[in-house]
C-alpha cells in the first residue's frame, strides 16, 4: 500500500511468512483478514497448505524448500508448460508459488533471493555441505548484481530455510546454520533474512541483526512489512 512521507510516496508491502509448522486457523479464513500482499514460505510445509494460503489471501507466493520437502530441482517453465530434463512434466510444487531456490525473483513488489535447504546431516534432497551452499550463494549474488545493474534495485529479502551460523541456529548438527550466509548478507545487504528450520518450542526467538539486515525466524507464521 502507498504511504505518503515527506512529500514522497513509499510502497509498504505486507507479507505473510510461514515455515515448518502449520497454523490451521490461517486456512480457515484468518489469513484473509491480515491484508497481506504476498505469502512467503521458508520451507518444510505441505504444498497443499501453501496453495491453500495463496487461495485464501488471493495473492502470489514465493518459497524455498526445506530439508523435508521433495526435490524440485531441474524444473523450468516454458509458455505455461513445465519441463524437466527436456520433457514435459507436471509441476509438483505448490500452486500459486514461485520457487526462489538458487535464484533471484521479483514477486508481489518484492525482490527475493533464495537459498533453501539445510546443512547436510543425512542423505536426502535439499541438504548441502557448507561448500555447496557457498557456491550456490555466489551464484545468487552474481544474479542479484546483474539485475541491479539493469534496474538499480537491490534485494529486499534473502529467503532461506536454515539460518546463518550463530544467528538463531541450534547446536545439534541438523540445526547448525550456514557460515556462508554471513557473506551472502554482506554482499546483498537485504532488508531482511527470513528463515525457518529452528522451532521455538515455546521459547522466545528474538530477531537478530547482521549489519543492518534483520534476521527473522518465521516458524509458524509472522506478518512482515517492507
Amino acid at each position: 500500500m502507498p504511504v505518503i512521507a515527506g512529500g514522497s510516496v513509499a510502497i509498504v508491502v505486507r507479507a505473510l511468512a510461514v515455515s515448518d509448522e502449520e497454523v490451521p486457523y490461517l486456512c480457515a479464513g484468518r489469513a484473509k483478514e491480515l491484508g497481506v500482499d504476498l505469502v512467503i514460505g521458508a520451507g518444510d510445509l505441505s504444498f497443499k497448505y501453501l496453495s491453500t494460503l495463496v487461495d485464501v489471501v488471493d495473492r502470489p507466493g514465493v518459497f524455498v524448500p526445506g530439508n523435508h520437502d521433495p526435490d524440485l530441482s531441474g524444473f523450468s517453465e516454458h509458455g505455461g508448460l513445465w519441463m524437466r530434463a527436456g520433457m514435459p512434466e507436471e509441476w509438483p510444487g505448490p500452486a500459486g508459488f514461485i520457487d526462489a531456490d538458487g535464484r533471484v525473483v521479483d514477486v508481489g513488489g518484492v525482490r527475493v533471493a533464495g537459498l533453501g535447504g539445510c546443512l547436510r546431516y543425512r542423505a536426502g534432497p535439499n541438504q548441502w555441505t557448507e561448500a555447496e551452499q557457498a557456491r550456490r550463494g555466489r551464484r545468487v549474488v552474481r544474479a542479484a548484481r546483474k539485475l541491479r545493474r539493469r534496474d538499480g534495485r537491490g534485494v529486499d529479502i534473502l529467503l532461506t530455510h536454515a539460518p546463518p551460523r550463530h544467528c538463531g541456529d541450534g547446536e545439534d548438527p541438523p540445526h547448525h546454520g550456514f557460515e556462508c550466509l554471513h557473506k551472502v548478507v554482506a554482499e546483498l545487504q537485504p532488508r531482511m533474512l527470513v528463515h525457518g528450520h529452528i522451532h521455538p518450542y515455546d521459547q522466545a526467538m528474538p530477531d537478530r541483526l547482521i549489519g543492518a539486515t534483520a534476521v527473522v525466524n518465521v516458524v509458524g507464521h509472522r506478518v512482515l512489512e517492507l
